[in-house]
């Protein structure tokens, strides 16, 4: 490992494309500070705190949600776009024409994501400055609350402020992509992510290392960091955990020359990634956030049941996040590993899987080779997920602390997917340079 990361620091260009990386998260982490005109931040701290899906959000933003910068959706708007267009792929026969003309087809396919993004990064601001504003003590400075007649061309204002942003954000994600180390969207959602961990601990210092220093609080504060520690090791086995289907070409005489040229197809245990966690925390929240925008409380008829069915730490709403997360889970991977296309490419290379007939019965194994395959993946997305419901229940934290202290979940899913990807990257671009040098 040591050697692999003085191999990679010497190699000026990439120690170049990862200072720039770096100074352009260090313009994102600015530009979370800076205010949006008009906005009062007073109690948008509090309304995050109370709310899942804003809880995640905020995480995504580098916690430009909590200040309501100009950055206040991050990234997020953009992923949400890429996931939609990837899936209308499967709908729409153009965009399908599209995803299947290499290079040029990625092109059209990038500038209708970012069209999308400056639509969903509209609506969302709309919203949110529209749903807070239902209250305008939550949203509005103390000057302004007297103009009641202009309330609506304030939160437009707002709006645009806040999905100028969002392109903004886009642009720095794409500097990244091209001049930096690459993977700009998910490097800039990692490093917001990152950027709270050392919050977490401070949360973590006051709650069991403040004025009420025991020896039982001690244990606790180590048992909180030794399992954030396995959680991470834990995460870093399955996300790098694969499963080889072994394949034997037609011109090859024997299963020994497969072998020692490595003829498999990697599956992924996990191939549907974060993105089954998000869409179920999202459609979980919708009801939640309205609820919460409108000012009801679980002490009304309306408030108690949108609680008890789409709240995550409530029996009924834990059973259909996890049903969310098992559908998605399998919806996403065979989208993204289809077995009748894998098959079809299998017969044109002449190839096939030992033991089983080309076509149809390829077809079946497939299907449920990676059904198998996702059943766990699920399963370990359900875990991940419940593991900081779990924690904040066994530890008793607030609210507050909670939505701070995140032992798990989506969060750390991403951070270490986009670290093993990107060291990834980096250790092939270092090998690559080094071939070209000896070939020179």
């Amino acid at each position: 490992m040591l050697e692999k990361l003085k191999k990679i620091l010497s190699n000026k260009e990439i120690l170049q494309k990862i200072i720039f990386t770096f100074a352009i998260l260090l313009v994102f982490k600015i530009g979370t500070y800076i205010p949006i005109p008009l906005i009062s931040t007073t109690s948008i701290k509090g309304v995050i705190a109370g709310n899942d899906f804003l809880t995640v959000l905020n995480a995504f933003s580098g916690g430009g949600l909590s200040n309501f910068s100009i950055l206040a959706l991050g990234i997020s708007p953009y992923i949400t776009s890429s996931i939609i267009v990837q899936m209308l792929q499967l709908l729409i026969p153009k965009l399908k024409e599209w995803g299947e003309q290499g290079e040029v087809g990625k092109v059209k396919l990038g500038r209708v994501t970012r069209y999308v993004t400056l639509i969903l990064a509209m609506v969302q601001a709309l919203v949110l400055i529209f749903g807070l504003g239902a209250q305008p003590e939550n949203v509005l400075i103390d000057s302004l609350i007297q103009y009641k007649s202009y309330y609506w061309a304030f939160y437009i204002y707002m709006a645009i402020v806040i999905t100028a942003g969002s392109a903004f954000t886009m642009w720095l994600a794409d500097l990244i992509t091209r001049h930096g180390i690459g993977n700009g969207s998910s490097m800039i959602i990692s490093a917001g992510i990152i950027s709270s961990i050392p919050a977490m601990f401070s949360t973590l210092g006051t709650k069991y290392l403040g004025a009420n220093t025991t020896g039982l609080n001690i244990f606790l504060y180590i048992l909180v960091i030794v399992l954030y520690i396995a959680m991470i090791l834990g995460v870093v086995y399955f996300e790098g955990a694969v499963r080889k289907i072994p394949v034997q070409y037609a011109n090859r005489p024997s299963q020994l020359n497969q072998a020692s040229q490595g003829s498999d197809i990697p599956v992924k245990l996990n191939s549907a990634n974060v993105i089954p966690v998000i869409f179920a925390s999202t459609l979980m929240s919708i009801p939640m956030t309205i609820i919460g925008i409108m000012g009801l409380t679980t002490s009304s008829t309306a408030g108690f049941w949108v609680n008890e069915v789409f709240s995550n730490s409530k029996p009924i709403g834990c059973t259909l996040y996890i049903v969310l997360i098992v559908f998605f889970s399998f919806f996403y991977s065979f989208m993204t590993v289809d077995p009748d296309q894998i098959s079809d490419n299998l017969d044109k290379q002449g190839a096939f899987i030992p033991g089983y007939r080309p076509g149809e019965d390829t077809k079946i194994q497939l299907s449920r080779m990676l059904f198998r395959i996702t059943l766990i993946g699920a399963a370990y997305l359900v875990f991940i997920a419940l593991v900081p419901i779990i924690v904040s229940a066994a530890f008793g934290f607030t609210s507050s602390e909670a939505s701070t202290i995140t032992i798990g979940g989506t969060s750390l899913i991403i951070v270490v997917g986009v670290a093993i990807e990107t060291f990834r990257q980096i250790e092939t671009a270092s090998e690559t340079k080094d071939y070209k040098g000896f070939l020179d």
